[in-house]
């Protein structure tokens, strides 16, 4: 069974900081890449940032720069380190497996997308200005 368990948002001024976990069982931790993926109010959900099983890392532009994400398989938890957040930050975050770099928009946008199929409840994260 497949489970994930997120934690560590909260609210925070823009310009603060959070650091969010993922608890994953069920998966293959040394092969399986992990992907941070964000419920933003009156968007499209959206894959933010990609681990790989030996740490390699992708993210989307917006974020690239202040979010970075790590993973440590013997705890068999993955992270995601934000600075500088903004209000349009503010949303559900979410982690899932399987993520990998896209080109969207006939190639004018690169996305991180994700297969996902089992989802944990998420952890909201909450920025003001």
């Amino acid at each position: 069974q497949l489970v994930f368990v997120e934690s560590g948002g909260g609210s925070v001024q823009a310009g603060g900081s959070l650091t969010l976990s993922c608890a994953a069982s069920g998966f293959r931790p040394n092969y399986q890449t992990i992907a941070w993926v964000r419920q933003v109010p009156g968007k499209p959900r959206e894959g933010i940032a990609c681990v790989g099983a030996g740490g390699s890392v992708d993210y989307i532009t917006s974020v690239e720069g202040r979010f970075t994400v790590s993973r440590d398989n013997d705890k068999q938890t993955a992270y995601l380190q934000m600075n500088d957040l903004r209000p349009e930050d503010t949303g559900v975050y979410y982690c899932t497996l399987d993520c990998f770099r896209q080109w969207a928009d006939n190639g004018r946008r690169f996305i991180i997308n994700y297969v996902g199929g089992q989802w944990g409840q998420g952890t909201q994260v909450t920025v003001s200005s």
